[in-house]
């Protein structure tokens, strides 16, 4: 039987592939250096990229996973309890060379003053005119610092004799006010915080404040301690632990079973003041009859590490 001519050409094909090997040297099927080294780099290449997949899916699922975890959540415990003044609509506090300093709210009723921290009692005060309502203050080596809610003024004082000693004037609303030794850090109720210079008051830098990438509004009265931002939320029993340099929300403080027997709506936390050299943490609120001094407890430490909570509503 004669063979196909399919079968002639392969056959014909095999006997020249045999002569071509013959004549180089090698035998049939033998793999030359060249395409041994180009097999090689191509192995190599398919194992860079799949080493390079393995860790980028690596990282999106820890990404995923720590976003899913929110930041941690601080209980608290009550080391000592002080008297406070009930009729203190309180905007401001601050803790230093043994007594409290304290913004008082209202129009008609707002004041500068000096507390004794052990028995709430007021050592000296500089009443506001009526038509400002003070705002959060701050200490700045030999002068405090007072904002007013809707007048757009910052007032400046002696800290030893309460005597005014100039103004400054600023857009908006002034609400919460502290510093970090480089800059006056100001809140105005939105979720924007402002570096402003001791000096002339302008504007050097702002910072957006957020959690898991959603704004945090209403930021209220504001204490540095640590390195970090402390601030109230207005209308919220918790205080945000905040990042200076990139404004994420580090911790949650949660007080809302600090003094909960409040028949008053607008009797609201607020009020953050730190003794830097005691470590000692006092907090209050609007016509709170009492001062406290807290510890913060937990967070990751006590697995009160929120999953998927972004804070307060």
């Amino acid at each position: 039987m004669k063979a196909s001519p399919r079968t002639s050409r392969r056959n014909r094909e095999s006997r020249r592939v045999r002569s071509e090997s013959r004549a180089v040297g090698m035998r049939p099927g033998t793999v030359t250096p060249e395409v041994r080294a180009a097999a090689s780099r191509l192995r190599a290449r398919w194992f860079l990229a799949v080493g390079v997949l393995l860790v980028v899916l690596a990282v999106g699922a820890g990404w995923a996973w720590w976003s899913q975890q929110g930041p941690p959540v601080y209980g608290f415990e009550i080391v000592q309890t002080y008297p406070h003044d009930p009729a203190a609509f309180t905007q401001g506090l601050v803790y230093a060379g043994g007594h409290l300093y304290e913004s008082t709210g209202k129009y008609g009723e707002s004041t500068l003053r000096r507390v004794e921290l052990e028995t709430g009692r007021v050592i000296q005060s500089h009443p506001l005119t009526r038509d400002l309502f003070g705002e959060g203050i701050t200490i700045w080596g030999d002068r405090i610092y007072q904002l007013t809610w809707r007048e757009g003024v910052a007032i400046v004082y002696d800290r030893e004799t309460f005597e005014e000693s100039r103004r400054f004037r600023y857009p908006g609303e002034g609400w919460g006010l502290t510093h970090d030794g480089t800059h006056l850090i100001m809140s105005d109720g939105s979720a924007t915080l402002q570096f402003r210079h001791p000096e002339t008051f302008r504007v050097e830098r702002r910072l957006l404040v957020h959690s898991r990438g959603r704004r945090v509004d209403q930021l209220n009265e504001l204490q540095y301690i640590r390195g970090e931002i402390y601030a109230n939320i207005f209308y919220r029993d918790y205080i945000a632990r905040i990042c200076p340099r990139t404004g994420e929300v580090t911790g949650w403080i949660d007080l809302r079973s600090l003094w909960p027997d409040r028949a008053d709506r607008e009797a609201v936390l607020n009020g953050i003041a730190w003794d830097a050299a005691g470590e000692r943490m006092f907090v209050t609120g609007k016509n709170w009859p009492f001062l406290f001094h807290i510890r913060l407890l937990g967070g990751e430490a006590m697995g009160r590490r929120a999953s998927g909570w972004r804070g307060p509503r």
